[in-house]
Protein backbone atom coordinates (compact mmCIF):
# COMPACT_ATOMS: atom_id res chain seq x y z
CA UNK A 1 0.00 0.00 0.00
CA UNK A 2 2.85 2.42 0.68
CA UNK A 3 3.96 2.36 -2.97
CA UNK A 4 0.39 2.99 -4.16
CA UNK A 5 0.03 5.97 -1.83
CA UNK A 6 3.30 7.36 -3.10
CA UNK A 7 2.20 7.05 -6.75
CA UNK A 8 -1.13 8.68 -5.94
CA UNK A 9 0.60 11.54 -4.20
CA UNK A 10 2.93 12.28 -7.09
CA UNK A 11 0.16 11.77 -9.68
CA UNK A 12 2.29 9.41 -11.75
CA UNK A 13 0.38 6.16 -12.14
CA UNK A 14 1.84 2.96 -13.48
CA UNK A 15 -0.49 0.40 -15.02
CA UNK A 16 0.11 -2.84 -16.89
CA UNK A 17 -1.29 -2.64 -20.40
CA UNK A 18 -2.05 -5.51 -22.77
CA UNK A 19 -3.98 -5.72 -26.01
CA UNK A 20 -7.06 -7.26 -24.43
CA UNK A 21 -7.16 -6.09 -20.83
CA UNK A 22 -6.39 -2.45 -20.06
CA UNK A 23 -7.06 -0.51 -16.88
CA UNK A 24 -8.85 2.81 -17.08
CA UNK A 25 -7.41 6.23 -16.27
CA UNK A 26 -9.00 8.61 -13.82
CA UNK A 27 -11.59 11.08 -15.09
CA UNK A 28 -10.16 14.01 -17.00
CA UNK A 29 -9.19 16.92 -14.77
CA UNK A 30 -8.54 20.52 -15.70
CA UNK A 31 -4.87 20.58 -14.75
CA UNK A 32 -3.46 17.29 -15.92
CA UNK A 33 -2.25 15.48 -19.01
CA UNK A 34 -2.71 11.78 -19.75
CA UNK A 35 -0.06 9.78 -21.62
CA UNK A 36 -0.08 6.41 -23.31
CA UNK A 37 3.59 5.49 -23.46
CA UNK A 38 5.56 2.84 -25.32
CA UNK A 39 8.63 4.22 -23.55
CA UNK A 40 9.61 2.63 -20.25
CA UNK A 41 8.91 4.25 -16.89
CA UNK A 42 12.54 4.69 -15.85
CA UNK A 43 13.26 6.63 -19.06
CA UNK A 44 10.54 9.22 -18.75
CA UNK A 45 9.56 9.55 -15.08
CA UNK A 46 12.40 11.96 -14.12
CA UNK A 47 11.48 14.63 -16.63
CA UNK A 48 7.74 14.13 -16.20
CA UNK A 49 8.29 14.90 -12.51
CA UNK A 50 10.19 18.01 -13.58
CA UNK A 51 7.38 19.01 -15.95
CA UNK A 52 4.89 18.81 -13.09
CA UNK A 53 7.23 20.81 -10.85
CA UNK A 54 7.68 23.51 -13.51
CA UNK A 55 4.06 23.78 -14.63
CA UNK A 56 1.83 22.40 -11.88
CA UNK A 57 0.30 20.06 -14.46
CA UNK A 58 -0.16 16.54 -13.12
CA UNK A 59 0.90 13.66 -15.38
CA UNK A 60 -0.89 10.31 -15.54
CA UNK A 61 0.78 7.53 -17.54
CA UNK A 62 -0.16 4.14 -18.96
CA UNK A 63 2.99 2.22 -19.92
CA UNK A 64 2.78 -0.42 -22.64
CA UNK A 65 4.86 -2.64 -24.87
CA UNK A 66 2.03 -3.02 -27.38
CA UNK A 67 -1.66 -2.44 -27.91
CA UNK A 68 -1.92 1.36 -27.74
CA UNK A 69 -3.11 1.81 -31.32
CA UNK A 70 -5.82 -0.81 -30.82
CA UNK A 71 -6.89 0.75 -27.55
CA UNK A 72 -7.19 4.22 -29.05
CA UNK A 73 -9.30 2.82 -31.87
CA UNK A 74 -11.60 1.10 -29.39
CA UNK A 75 -11.92 4.14 -27.14
CA UNK A 76 -12.54 6.60 -29.95
CA UNK A 77 -13.79 9.98 -28.73
CA UNK A 78 -14.04 8.60 -25.18
CA UNK A 79 -10.30 8.08 -24.78
CA UNK A 80 -8.70 9.78 -21.78
CA UNK A 81 -5.34 9.87 -23.60
CA UNK A 82 -3.89 13.22 -24.61
CA UNK A 83 -0.39 12.19 -25.77
CA UNK A 84 1.25 9.05 -27.16
CA UNK A 85 5.00 8.56 -26.63
CA UNK A 86 6.65 6.04 -28.94
CA UNK A 87 9.94 4.15 -28.75
CA UNK A 88 10.07 3.66 -32.51
CA UNK A 89 9.15 5.95 -35.36
CA UNK A 90 7.11 3.37 -37.29
CA UNK A 91 4.40 3.65 -34.63
CA UNK A 92 4.14 7.37 -35.33
CA UNK A 93 3.23 6.57 -38.92
CA UNK A 94 0.79 3.86 -37.85
CA UNK A 95 -0.97 6.25 -35.49
CA UNK A 96 -1.14 8.97 -38.13
CA UNK A 97 -2.36 6.57 -40.82
CA UNK A 98 -5.12 5.38 -38.46
CA UNK A 99 -6.31 8.96 -37.97
CA UNK A 100 -5.55 8.87 -34.24
CA UNK A 101 -3.42 12.03 -34.03
CA UNK A 102 -4.17 15.69 -34.56
CA UNK A 103 -2.10 18.52 -36.05
CA UNK A 104 -0.21 20.83 -33.73
CA UNK A 105 1.07 24.23 -34.84
CA UNK A 106 3.65 25.19 -32.24
CA UNK A 107 6.40 27.76 -32.72
CA UNK A 108 8.39 26.10 -29.92
CA UNK A 109 8.27 22.68 -31.56
CA UNK A 110 9.31 24.16 -34.89
CA UNK A 111 12.22 25.92 -33.20
CA UNK A 112 13.31 22.87 -31.20
CA UNK A 113 12.89 20.06 -33.74
CA UNK A 114 14.36 20.24 -37.26
CA UNK A 115 11.75 19.94 -40.01
CA UNK A 116 13.16 16.61 -41.23
CA UNK A 117 12.23 15.07 -37.86
CA UNK A 118 8.65 16.44 -37.83
CA UNK A 119 5.47 15.53 -39.66
CA UNK A 120 4.80 18.27 -42.24
CA UNK A 121 1.16 18.31 -41.08
CA UNK A 122 2.23 18.63 -37.44
CA UNK A 123 0.74 15.32 -36.30
CA UNK A 124 3.93 13.88 -34.80
CA UNK A 125 7.35 15.06 -33.72
CA UNK A 126 10.66 13.28 -33.15
CA UNK A 127 12.17 13.57 -29.68
CA UNK A 128 15.38 11.52 -29.71
CA UNK A 129 17.73 10.28 -32.43
CA UNK A 130 19.51 6.96 -32.87
CA UNK A 131 21.74 5.87 -35.73
CA UNK A 132 21.74 2.52 -37.55
CA UNK A 133 25.40 1.62 -37.26
CA UNK A 134 27.76 -1.18 -38.20
CA UNK A 135 29.42 -3.03 -35.32
CA UNK A 136 32.31 -5.38 -35.96
CA UNK A 137 34.64 -7.69 -34.07
CA UNK A 138 37.71 -5.92 -32.73
CA UNK A 139 39.63 -9.17 -33.02
CA UNK A 140 38.64 -10.25 -36.53
CA UNK A 141 37.91 -7.14 -38.60
CA UNK A 142 40.52 -4.47 -39.26
CA UNK A 143 39.67 -0.83 -38.64
CA UNK A 144 38.88 0.86 -41.93
CA UNK A 145 37.90 -2.37 -43.68
CA UNK A 146 34.30 -1.12 -43.78
CA UNK A 147 33.37 2.50 -44.37
CA UNK A 148 29.89 2.47 -45.92
CA UNK A 149 26.70 0.42 -45.83
CA UNK A 150 27.49 -0.37 -49.45
CA UNK A 151 30.69 -2.19 -48.34
CA UNK A 152 28.67 -4.92 -46.63
CA UNK A 153 28.06 -6.65 -49.97
CA UNK A 154 31.75 -7.25 -50.64
CA UNK A 155 32.17 -11.02 -51.23
CA UNK A 156 34.97 -11.08 -48.64
CA UNK A 157 32.24 -10.78 -45.97
CA UNK A 158 30.43 -13.92 -47.15
CA UNK A 159 29.22 -15.81 -44.06
CA UNK A 160 30.34 -12.95 -41.82
CA UNK A 161 27.25 -10.77 -41.28
CA UNK A 162 24.46 -11.08 -38.69
CA UNK A 163 21.35 -8.92 -38.68
CA UNK A 164 17.73 -9.14 -37.52
CA UNK A 165 14.85 -9.70 -39.93
CA UNK A 166 14.56 -7.33 -42.86
CA UNK A 167 10.89 -6.67 -42.16
CA UNK A 168 11.68 -5.03 -38.84
CA UNK A 169 11.09 -1.30 -39.23
CA UNK A 170 14.71 -0.46 -38.32
CA UNK A 171 15.96 -2.41 -41.33
CA UNK A 172 13.08 -1.47 -43.60
CA UNK A 173 13.90 2.20 -42.96
CA UNK A 174 17.57 1.56 -43.70
CA UNK A 175 16.62 -0.02 -47.03
CA UNK A 176 14.29 2.91 -47.71
CA UNK A 177 17.23 5.27 -47.19
CA UNK A 178 19.21 3.23 -49.70
CA UNK A 179 16.36 3.55 -52.20
CA UNK A 180 16.45 7.31 -51.71
CA UNK A 181 20.20 7.33 -52.34
CA UNK A 182 20.49 4.79 -55.18
CA UNK A 183 17.06 3.97 -56.60
CA UNK A 184 15.20 0.67 -56.41
CA UNK A 185 17.26 -1.40 -58.86
CA UNK A 186 20.63 -0.70 -57.25
CA UNK A 187 19.17 -1.09 -53.78
CA UNK A 188 17.74 -4.49 -54.67
CA UNK A 189 21.16 -5.59 -55.88
CA UNK A 190 22.62 -4.35 -52.60
CA UNK A 191 20.07 -6.23 -50.48
CA UNK A 192 20.67 -9.43 -52.44
CA UNK A 193 24.40 -9.02 -51.90
CA UNK A 194 23.84 -8.45 -48.19
CA UNK A 195 21.67 -11.56 -47.90
CA UNK A 196 24.37 -13.57 -49.71
CA UNK A 197 26.81 -12.58 -46.94
CA UNK A 198 24.63 -13.62 -43.99
CA UNK A 199 26.24 -15.97 -41.50
CA UNK A 200 22.84 -17.33 -40.47
CA UNK A 201 19.13 -16.82 -40.97
CA UNK A 202 18.11 -13.46 -39.46
CA UNK A 203 16.88 -13.90 -35.92
CA UNK A 204 16.58 -12.08 -32.60
CA UNK A 205 16.93 -8.39 -31.84
CA UNK A 206 19.93 -6.10 -32.20
CA UNK A 207 21.52 -7.41 -29.01
CA UNK A 208 21.32 -10.95 -30.38
CA UNK A 209 23.52 -9.86 -33.28
CA UNK A 210 26.12 -8.46 -30.88
CA UNK A 211 26.07 -11.73 -28.96
CA UNK A 212 26.63 -13.62 -32.21
CA UNK A 213 29.71 -11.52 -32.99
CA UNK A 214 31.04 -12.13 -29.48
CA UNK A 215 30.54 -15.90 -29.89
CA UNK A 216 32.20 -15.97 -33.32
CA UNK A 217 29.06 -16.82 -35.27
CA UNK A 218 29.75 -13.77 -37.42
CA UNK A 219 32.15 -10.82 -37.53
CA UNK A 220 29.82 -7.94 -38.41
CA UNK A 221 26.43 -6.80 -37.15
CA UNK A 222 24.01 -3.98 -37.89
CA UNK A 223 22.33 -2.32 -34.89
CA UNK A 224 21.01 0.90 -33.41
CA UNK A 225 23.47 2.96 -31.39
CA UNK A 226 21.60 2.84 -28.09
CA UNK A 227 21.88 -0.95 -27.88
CA UNK A 228 25.63 -0.59 -27.60
CA UNK A 229 25.27 1.68 -24.56
CA UNK A 230 22.62 -0.53 -22.99
CA UNK A 231 24.85 -3.59 -23.28
CA UNK A 232 27.99 -1.81 -22.13
CA UNK A 233 26.42 -0.82 -18.81
CA UNK A 234 23.98 -3.68 -18.28
CA UNK A 235 23.85 -4.63 -14.59
CA UNK A 236 20.94 -7.04 -14.82
CA UNK A 237 22.63 -9.14 -17.53
CA UNK A 238 26.35 -8.50 -17.06
CA UNK A 239 27.32 -10.92 -19.83
CA UNK A 240 26.15 -8.25 -22.26
CA UNK A 241 29.06 -6.06 -21.15
CA UNK A 242 31.38 -8.64 -22.70
CA UNK A 243 29.38 -8.52 -25.93
CA UNK A 244 29.81 -4.75 -26.12
CA UNK A 245 33.50 -4.93 -25.19
CA UNK A 246 34.15 -7.23 -28.16
CA UNK A 247 32.75 -4.68 -30.62
CA UNK A 248 34.01 -1.63 -32.46
CA UNK A 249 31.19 0.58 -33.69
CA UNK A 250 31.21 2.49 -36.95
CA UNK A 251 29.05 5.33 -38.28
CA UNK A 252 28.87 4.53 -42.00
CA UNK A 253 28.98 6.86 -45.01
CA UNK A 254 30.72 9.71 -43.26
CA UNK A 255 32.37 10.68 -46.54
CA UNK A 256 29.08 11.11 -48.39
CA UNK A 257 25.42 11.19 -47.29
CA UNK A 258 25.95 10.26 -43.62
CA UNK A 259 24.73 7.51 -41.32
CA UNK A 260 21.07 6.53 -41.37
CA UNK A 261 19.07 7.75 -38.35
CA UNK A 262 15.61 7.16 -36.94
CA UNK A 263 13.73 8.61 -33.95
CA UNK A 264 11.53 8.05 -30.96
CA UNK A 265 8.71 10.55 -30.86
CA UNK A 266 5.26 11.67 -29.78
CA UNK A 267 1.94 13.04 -30.98
CA UNK A 268 -1.20 14.62 -29.56
CA UNK A 269 -4.18 12.26 -29.64
CA UNK A 270 -7.04 13.28 -31.93
CA UNK A 271 -9.61 13.34 -29.12
CA UNK A 272 -7.33 14.81 -26.44
CA UNK A 273 -9.37 16.45 -23.66
CA UNK A 274 -6.34 18.33 -22.34
CA UNK A 275 -4.97 19.53 -25.66
CA UNK A 276 -3.22 22.67 -24.40
CA UNK A 277 -1.47 20.70 -21.67
CA UNK A 278 -0.51 18.04 -24.23
CA UNK A 279 1.10 20.61 -26.51
CA UNK A 280 2.87 22.16 -23.54
CA UNK A 281 4.26 18.73 -22.63
CA UNK A 282 5.61 18.14 -26.15
CA UNK A 283 7.24 21.55 -26.09
CA UNK A 284 8.87 20.67 -22.77
CA UNK A 285 10.08 17.29 -24.06
CA UNK A 286 11.65 18.93 -27.10
CA UNK A 287 13.52 21.55 -25.06
CA UNK A 288 16.85 21.65 -23.24
CA UNK A 289 16.34 19.95 -19.85
CA UNK A 290 14.22 17.07 -21.09
CA UNK A 291 16.24 16.64 -24.28
CA UNK A 292 19.49 16.20 -22.39
CA UNK A 293 18.02 13.82 -19.83
CA UNK A 294 15.80 11.97 -22.32
CA UNK A 295 18.73 11.16 -24.57
CA UNK A 296 21.19 10.33 -21.77
CA UNK A 297 18.85 7.86 -20.09
CA UNK A 298 18.78 5.61 -23.16
CA UNK A 299 22.13 6.44 -24.87
CA UNK A 300 20.35 8.36 -27.63
CA UNK A 301 20.99 11.73 -29.26
CA UNK A 302 18.97 14.88 -28.55
CA UNK A 303 16.83 15.92 -31.50
CA UNK A 304 17.19 19.60 -30.60
CA UNK A 305 20.35 21.09 -32.14
CA UNK A 306 22.84 22.45 -29.67
CA UNK A 307 21.88 20.25 -26.72
CA UNK A 308 24.96 18.50 -25.35
CA UNK A 309 25.40 14.75 -25.68
CA UNK A 310 25.97 12.47 -22.71
CA UNK A 311 29.58 11.62 -21.90
CA UNK A 312 29.12 8.03 -23.08
CA UNK A 313 27.64 9.05 -26.41
CA UNK A 314 30.42 11.61 -26.85
CA UNK A 315 32.96 8.81 -26.39
CA UNK A 316 31.65 7.15 -29.56
CA UNK A 317 32.84 10.12 -31.58
CA UNK A 318 31.12 12.73 -33.70
CA UNK A 319 29.15 11.66 -36.72
CA UNK A 320 27.33 13.01 -39.73
CA UNK A 321 23.68 11.99 -40.02
CA UNK A 322 21.85 11.35 -43.27
CA UNK A 323 19.77 14.45 -43.98
CA UNK A 324 16.84 12.49 -45.43
CA UNK A 325 13.47 13.53 -43.97
CA UNK A 326 11.60 10.84 -42.06
CA UNK A 327 8.54 11.31 -44.25
CA UNK A 328 10.67 10.10 -47.16
CA UNK A 329 11.46 6.92 -45.23
CA UNK A 330 7.73 6.45 -44.71
CA UNK A 331 7.00 7.11 -48.39
CA UNK A 332 9.65 4.68 -49.58
CA UNK A 333 8.85 2.04 -46.96
CA UNK A 334 6.53 -0.07 -49.17
CA UNK A 335 9.10 -0.18 -51.98
CA UNK A 336 11.76 -1.13 -49.43
CA UNK A 337 9.60 -3.97 -48.11
CA UNK A 338 9.02 -5.35 -51.59
CA UNK A 339 12.77 -5.37 -52.18
CA UNK A 340 13.35 -7.11 -48.84
CA UNK A 341 10.77 -9.77 -49.71
CA UNK A 342 12.14 -10.42 -53.20
CA UNK A 343 15.69 -10.67 -51.89
CA UNK A 344 14.74 -13.23 -49.26
CA UNK A 345 15.79 -11.18 -46.23
CA UNK A 346 13.49 -13.13 -43.92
Amino acid sequence: MSRLRKLQKTKIFLFVLSVFAVPAMDAVAANEVNIYSYRQEFLIRPFLDQFTKDTGIAVNVVYAKKGILQRLKQEGANTPADVVLTAGFSRLKALKDAGLLQPVDSAALKANVPAKYRDPAGEWVGLTLRSRIIAYSKARVADGAIQRYEDLVDPKWKGKICVRTGSHYYNRALVASMVAAHGEAKTEAWVKGLVANFARKPQGNDRAQAKAVFEGVCDIAVMNTYYFGKMKFNKKNPEQRDWAASLQILFPNQGDRGAHVNVSGAGVVKHAKNRDNAVRLLEFLSDGFAQKMYAAQNYEYPVKPGVGWSDEVKSWGDYKADGLALVELFRLGPAAQRIIDRAGWQ
